[in-house]
């Protein structure tokens, strides 16, 4: 099985305006508000690429609602910890060259609540299984909480992936997680320092190895991809540019590893899977979902290379 855990779910709204002008007023053109945040989206790319995935969300309030009975209503199965405080929303301003993203900082998360995500999460572990852990974690989850949770997926025998930021990137490192991954900024601030060169990006991604992590990978958009992993050091390169709204490629790139690690897939072919879907995803307008033809058209081009 798949599980992704959303500690941080939300309400996403897009908008789309002719131009985003800061101080103006804006007539929105198109709007699309469905069940979001990074594990929730992952889970989205894992069905539309043929694998079932569950979802662990921490819910509550009108917003709890609306995500759940949205979720349902697209067949994804999830299990739900209720919340006091109300699930927030998060909104996407795209113009069509440019995202803009206001992300609402999440419920308060008691001391019983967070208990009650662990209980969660290890009644649905089982040996084998893999999951992922994307996205922030809201006011009240402690300073390591993706770390507790990789700690209990190894205690099941199962694998884990990180998709975090900050603090909670780091702290999740000594509890060994499979894969991390992050993107370029992330990491920059995770280690404190600036990451031009690819060459500086490569060195971080082995430096999170060594801090704990199996396998690192870096994310660094139109650039592509590094990993360190295992078989060795890679760079995974973007074929194409591609416009669009860019806010949901690194949930896809997140799907396509866990699709990977499923499958059982070596690392070279896993990387070209995630260049290829996280590029595919800038070209939808919502986060959460791939353009197939535009993923097949660069899996043909895509090349991957050991270095």
């Amino acid at each position: 099985m798949i599980l992704t855990v959303c500690l941080n779910p939300a309400i996403d709204i897009t908008y789309r305006v002719p131009r985003l002008c800061h101080g103006a007023t804006h007539r929105v053109e198109q709007v699309r508000a469905r069940a979001g945040g990074k594990a929730t989206n992952v889970a989205r790319v894992l069905r539309q690429i043929g694998l079932a995935a569950e979802l662990i969300a921490p819910v509550g309030g009108h917003t709890g609602e609306e995500f759940l009975a949205d979720l349902r209503s697209a067949g994804l199965p999830v299990h739900p910890v209720p919340l006091r405080q109300a699930t927030r929303r998060s909104v996407t301003v795209f113009d069509g060259a440019v995202a803009t993203v206001l992300n609402e900082p999440g419920p308060l998360v008691s001391p019983a609540e967070w208990s009650a995500i662990r209980a969660a999460t290890a009644a649905r572990l089982r040996a084998g299984d893999i999951v992922v852990l994307a996205g922030s974690a809201p006011p009240g989850c402690p300073p390591n909480a993706h770390g507790q949770l990789v700690g209990l997926a190894r205690e099941q025998g199962a694998r884990a992936i990180v998709d975090a930021q900050g603090g909670q990137l780091s702290a999740a490192l000594p509890a060994r997680p499979t894969v991390v991954k992050a993107n370029r900024e992330e990491v920059a601030a995770a280690l404190g320092r600036e990451l031009g060169s690819m060459a500086e990006v490569m060195d971080a991604a082995a430096e999170l190895q060594g801090h704990g992590a199996v396998a690192a990978l870096v994310s660094c958009g139109a650039e592509g991809l590094v990993a360190v992993t295992s078989e060795g050091r890679w760079r995974a390169p973007v074929p194409e540019r591609i416009s669009g709204n860019p806010t949901g490629a690194g949930d896809a790139l997140t799907a396509a590893l866990a699709a990977g690690l499923y499958h059982g897939l070596p690392w070279s072919r896993i990387l070209l899977d995630a260049v290829t879907v996280s590029a595919a995803a800038v070209a939808t307008a919502v986060a959460g979902e791939i353009d197939m033809a535009t993923r097949d058209r660069l899996r043909a081009a895509a090349r991957v290379r050991e270095v």
